[in-house]
């Protein structure tokens, strides 16, 4: 007998909170797991510079009729890298968008790569995935999960610091990166730090 495995796809979606649309408008509701299993994991970020401003990271199945969102800026993510240990036990999530000059996309992504890989000695993240967009190969996104607690103890300065690598790549972006912090709903904000549905 065969089954065929869903086609798992991550995403990012950009997006600004409309006027009069709530907290997530339409999706609010399809963002529930429960309610919608082609959803394997999501999380929501908030720009730190513009309190207005989204992203929604998902690994869901294909296909996804979803309602759009105010201003939606959507990336099909590939991976470049991932590092994930299991159980994942994250307190805190990040995540930093890099948009590259044209023609510098591939040195911006192989410098991240190689940052991503001293991170995961260094920082001990619980997830770290670095990817770019399909769509817009210049823009590449990083996402880490850590466990706050772990990396004070470790004696650790910063659980995600991407500093250093900014220092590599400053002279290939476009603008500065742009950074944003995990942002549950109301319901997981209750409930936990980081969802258990969660990156």
């Amino acid at each position: 007998m065969h089954r065929t495995r869903p086609a798992w796809v991550r995403a990012l979606t950009l997006y600004r909170r409309g006027a009069g649309a709530g907290d997530l408008g339409p999706w609010h509701g399809a963002l529930e797991p429960a309610l919608d299993a082609r959803w394997r994991a999501w999380s929501r970020f908030r720009r730190l510079d513009d309190p207005d401003c989204f992203a929604l990271y998902s690994v869901r199945a294909q296909p996804d009729p979803r309602p759009p969102l105010p201003a939606v800026d959507d990336h099909t993510l590939v991976v470049v890298r991932e590092f994930r240990r299991v159980p994942m036990e994250a307190s805190g999530l990040g995540l930093v968008l890099f948009s590259a000059r044209p023609g510098h996309a591939a040195e911006v992504i192989a410098a991240l790569a190689h940052w991503v890989e001293r991170a995961v000695s260094l920082y001990q993240p619980t997830y770290l995935l670095l990817a770019h967009s399909l769509e817009q190969p210049r823009v590449s996104a990083l996402l880490a999960g850590v466990h706050e607690i772990q990396a004070l103890q470790g004696g650790r300065p910063a659980s995600f610091s991407v500093d250093r690598a900014l220092e590599e790549i400053g002279p290939l972006m476009e603008a500065p990166p742009d950074r944003y912090i995990y942002c549950p709903d109301g319901v997981r904000a209750r409930a936990r730090a980081v969802a258990p549905d969660a990156v």
